[in-house]
């Protein structure tokens, strides 16, 4: 591949909702511009984008890959986004270096959730997009009613340039609004024809709408058009370039990936109106003064790159995959890493296809391209000339919503398990790996139960270790309801020295019902427990408390008053105290013991009219609504509910939403757990106690 200047790259992701065909598009560009000798079918596990054995086995892509194509003396980097929400983390990074999306849309599915959230986050990243109606060969296709709805939800910033050729049922062509004519065939085999009188009409009336949405995008042009004035070809595409750059305009198109009827003209639009990298400024800080600083996209400029995505590989290593921003990087570029305050050499500069990597010597500002065993370098991270620092801002990536407890299937494979998923975290930052320190579990956690599945064979695949998923174990809490007073007393003799330990503890809930600390009053008086024994009847009460007396969990919001005891001159010794404590302890089951829970407070937020589904939903997890506020175009509904009810929230979630809703939850107090349900965890505690035993 021949080296191409930023003017000359068009670096576009492929974004929409799941399996309405993006990646089978992303094979049709290819195939169509010569970049692959075949067009692969997701379907038969060839796809060029889609090579993860997970991908192959499940027929969905899983992770944002990358090809190149040529066409019309310009570079189009491609970056294929997988649609499921469990992997929307993988849109972050090629969002962000992106200037260009091509937004999805199935002509016989229609606006699609997955549709509407790839125009938000093209909002909210500033990327220009271009709609793709695709499957248009599929029985039911109905172009028209998918862009009125489309015109229904976005008005007027949509502006048709295709208008499909259907004859005898069949989609064979597209007619083209700024050249006023029709192209027919397959691939590259393209035939420029009159446009049919069939379709003369709404071409008419698209153009019209057309030439309103250019005119609309430049002052100058639209004053011209007001007056009355024809607009020039070179006019109109001159205000649709500078619409679809600011975002005014997005441009609508048709296609159908499997039978590439409409690809070469996609092509065509591609380099004619989506946005070069060419003069693109980007915005970050100097990390020695915290002043900011900008690199524009050209080759003068001192060299700097994003990283927007890293892969694992327990074979190849790691890969980086980066956007050059500024300057040039070539194997003797020093690459210094703001984050870590580390300098890297580059090796060897490849440009990736799917699975295929191609070396490079030189990859110029705004190309797309990956670098090997950079170990000090993370997704998100800058690199830059050291002597001209730059921190570009970092990836904003959704935090994980659901969790999963990871154990090792064999015994001794635990340290197998926890390095394969730290290389697996590397590649997807929305996966964590935390260690529960009350529960003693590993826990993992991710976007969705899919997600969570996925890291799992990629685990058996990858790294040859295979782990059980669970439920956390809830880090519930044990209290008391009134106060007691006991005694403990522990004797025992056995030939030579005994044990003698007396002591009479009054144990009390803390008066405050916040404070859930442990609390030790030593009251004795006249020495019935000696001073040097004190400590460890403290000492045994603080071991005890953290396995209470109804199923083993802390015990919290507890004072134990040490009033009096006896002792042994010769017998008494410390462990004979820490026996008597604990003793005393275990008769906290005549105080009112009850079980405390993690009680969340959550932040729901969803569209109007799944509001109702949302106040439903909480109440049967037991938990109280607290209110609601309009946030955007959204509600957001705010309640608190238990931690065992909210594991798989975000699948019901989605369910309920259709994908629309999302949350988030922070812990908020332990309260106590209604007797039913502590009834049914004592004897899973208990059923638990006897499988160990």
């Amino acid at each position: 591949m021949k080296d191409y200047l930023a003017k000359n790259i068009r670096n576009l992701s492929i974004i929409g909702h799941g399996s309405v065909g993006k990646t089978t598009l992303a094979e049709a560009l290819l195939f169509s511009a010569g970049a692959i000798d075949r067009q692969g079918r997701v379907e038969d596990g060839q796809a060029t984008m889609d090579y993860d054995s997970e991908e192959v086995k499940r027929h969905i892509s899983l992770q944002a890959s990358m090809a190149p194509l040529e066409w019309k003396n310009s570079k189009v980097n491609l970056v294929d986004i997988p649609g499921y929400f469990d992997f929307a983390g993988e849109q972050v990074g090629p969002l962000n270096v992106c200037e260009g999306a091509l937004i999805v849309v199935g002509a016989v599915s229609g606006l699609d959730v997955g549709a509407e959230k790839a125009w938000s986050i093209c909002d909210k990243t500033h990327t220009s997009r271009m709609i793709v109606i695709t499957k248009m060969d599929q029985e039911n296709a109905n172009f028209d009613k998918v862009l009125n709805a489309l015109t229904e939800k976005y008005g007027s910033h949509l502006a048709p340039i295709e208008v499909p050729i259907v004859e005898g049922g069949k989609f064979t062509g597209v007619a083209c609004l700024l050249e006023k004519k029709a192209f027919m065939g397959e691939g590259k085999n393209l035939k420029a024809v009159d446009i049919p009188a069939s379709v003369e009409a709404e071409v008419e009336k698209c153009h019209e709408a057309l030439v309103e949405a250019a005119a609309s995008a430049d002052d100058d042009l639209m004053m011209k058009y007001l007056e009355g004035e024809e607009l020039t070809e070179d006019e109109v595409m001159s205000g649709l370039r500078k619409g679809i750059l600011d975002g005014t305009v997005v441009p609508v198109v048709c296609c159908s990936a499997a039978s590439r009827v409409g690809i070469a003209k996609l092509l065509d639009n591609v380099v004619d109106l989506m946005p070069s990298p060419e003069g693109t400024v980007t915005e970050g800080t100097n990390p020695k003064t915290g002043e900011a600083v900008q690199r524009a996209c050209s080759d003068s400029e001192p060299f700097s790159a994003h990283v927007f995505k890293t892969m694992a590989d327990p074979f190849v290593g790691k890969l980086s995959l980066m956007k050059v921003t500024s300057g040039v990087l070539e194997g003797s570029t020093a690459l210094y890493n703001v984050n870590a305050e580390k300098t890297e050499k580059p090796g060897t500069i490849y440009f990736l296809k799917g699975k295929q990597q191609i070396s490079a010597q030189k990859v110029h500002a705004g190309d797309l391209c990956a670098l090997a065993k950079l170990t000090s370098v993370a997704t998100g991270n800058t690199l830059c000339d050291a002597n001209n620092p730059i921190r570009f801002p970092d990836l904003d990536f959704p935090a994980p919503c659901i969790s999963k407890a990871v154990y090792a299937k064999k015994a001794g494979e635990e340290d197998k398990i926890f390095s394969g998923l730290a290389r697996l975290m590397e590649e997807d930052p929305t996966i964590k790996v935390e260690k529960n320190v009350e529960t003693a579990e590993s826990v993992l956690s991710g976007l969705g139960e899919m997600s969570i599945d996925v890291v799992a064979a990629k685990l058996a695949s990858k790294f040859k270790v295979e782990c059980d998923l669970r439920d956390p174990k809830i880090p519930y809490r044990e209290s008391i309801r009134k106060p007691i007073d006991v005694q403990g007393r522990h004797k025992k003799q056995s030939g030579g020295h005994g044990q003698f330990g007396d002591v009479k503890i009054r144990f009390r809930p803390n008066e405050d019902p916040n404070d859930t600390e442990f609390h030790f009053v030593d009251s004795v008086v006249g020495g019935t427990v000696p001073r040097q024994y004190i400590p460890a009847v403290e000492k045994g009460l603080i071991d005890n408390i953290k396995h209470g007396v109804l199923a083993g969990f802390p015990v919290v919001g507890l004072t134990a008053e040490l009033y009096d005891g006896g002792y042994h001159p010769v017998d008494s010794s410390e462990m004979a105290f820490k026996t008597a404590a604990r003793l005393a302890f275990k008769q906290l089951t005549t105080a009112g013991p009850v079980l405390l829970e993690p009680i969340y407070h959550v932040e729901v937020d969803v569209p109007d009219a799944n509001v109702g589904d949302i106040y439903g939903d909480i109440s049967k997890r037991r938990g109280r609504i607290l209110g609601s506020e309009k946030v955007g175009d959204l509600q957001r509904v705010m309640g608190e509910a238990p931690l065992s009810e909210m594991f798989k929230y975000a699948t019901d979630l989605r369910s309920m939403t259709q994908g629309r809703g999302s949350f988030t939850m922070r812990f908020e107090r332990y309260e106590e757990v209604p007797a039913n349900e502590a009834k049914k965890v004592i004897e899973a505690y208990k059923a638990e106690e006897e499988d160990d035993d």
